[in-house]
């Protein structure tokens, strides 16, 4: 039976980094919503339009959008063992639907690790992100600074933040998180397949908790 882990935490606390680094170590696919978002808006697709009017004003993308996304991205035959979700479900309606589609694949969710941090230490993280728009490198005002600034480390492209990580949309989505996303707390718990994690420390620090309460095979 496939494995499918929805990582939860709110924008900034490291779902996408941990997700990461589980996905290498378990051999399973990490599906980032963003990245999918990103992939249609530079494809130029019909889906990718509707999200990119919502994401650069730091809202949720509409339910059905993000749904065909993801159920497109399950068909693929990487996900055959599961997967590490990254960014969805982000509603309880979603969730419904994620239930509703793992069944038809074999599955269910089997864990939920909620990432927790300070609202500060969110901000501080989010709103100091920079991107090299060529080869797709990420630094960090502050805590992985480009050695010249401005420019990337590795083809000296001109680094430019995304539109969701300027400060006034990084509060915004932190309120859209808080109003919007946060009753998934609830909702897994409900289900006992939730367990918090400090996300508060490096990240190897928050990887060793996170390697410690995984449940792959």
């Amino acid at each position: 039976m496939p494995t499918y882990i929805v990582l939860l935490g709110p924008p900034g606390a490291g779902k996408g980094t941990q997700a990461g680094i589980l996905s290498e170590k378990f051999k399973l696919p990490h599906i980032s919503s963003g990245d999918i978002f990103r992939e249609n808006i530079r494809n130029n697709t019909e889906m990718g339009k509707i999200a990119q009017t919502f994401i650069s004003k730091g809202e949720l993308v509409p339910d059905d959008v993000t749904v065909a996304m993801i159920r497109d991205r399950f068909k693929r035959p990487d996900c055959v063992r599961g997967a590490i979700l990254d960014g969805f479900p982000r509603t309880p309606p979603q969730a419904d639907s994620l239930a509703e589609m793992l069944r038809e694949f074999g599955g269910k969710v089997d864990l939920v690790p909620f990432i927790t941090a300070p609202a500060e230490a969110l901000i501080e993280r989010l709103a100091g992100r920079w991107s090299c728009k060529e080869c797709g490198h990420a630094f960090h005002s502050k805590f992985n600074p480009p050695k010249t600034p401005g420019h990337c480390d590795f083809d000296q492209s001109a680094l430019y933040q995304r539109d969701d990580d300027k400060p006034d949309t990084v509060k915004h989505r932190i309120d859209v998180y808080q109003q919007q996303t946060a009753p998934l707390i609830d909702y897994y718990k409900k289900g006992g397949i939730l367990t918090e994690v400090n996300g508060f420390g490096s990240i190897e620090e928050v990887a060793t908790l996170m390697n410690s309460i995984m449940c792959v095979e």
